[in-house]
């Protein structure tokens, strides 16, 4: 399967980083850094009823800018609002093309839904630490 083939799956790193109160906000970079490696085998394996492979593209806004690309998790840095690149990532994926955006803000969720793109929350990629 060709990555052009693969489901795209966006996250939305603030959304995501955001829902668990782990202290992300002393170091917004650093939490989007340990976000985007532990998508790492999500790469690979995909996600919970979504079989693998993916295309993970880790959307990044604000202080997390400046976080690297590594193998398996492309970081897109926006150059103002995350949900804006988000909601182009998803216009732009191929018509025949599955998309699915991990994100729990509800006026993204429309926007991308309105592209096509499916949406799961947070959880999908961050399971809460109690869990």
């Amino acid at each position: 399967m060709s990555e052009d083939d693969a489901v795209l799956v966006i996250v939305d790193a603030a959304n995501v980083v955001g829902s668990v109160p782990d202290g992300w906000w002393r170091d917004r970079r650093g939490a989007a850094t340990r976000l985007r490696d532990s998508l790492v085998p999500y790469a690979a394996a995909g996600l919970p009823g979504l079989p693998g492979p993916v295309e993970l593209v880790l959307v990044v806004e604000g202080a997390a800018r400046g976080v690297a690309s590594v193998a398996g998790v492309r970081v897109d840095p926006a150059p103002g609002s995350g949900d804006d690149l988000i909601a182009e990532l998803a216009a732009g994926a191929a018509p025949d093309r599955d998309c699915v955006v991990v994100t729990a803000d509800r006026g993204l969720r429309q926007r991308v839904e309105a592209y096509g793109a499916r949406c799961v929350g947070p959880r999908t990629v961050r399971p809460s630490p109690d869990a």
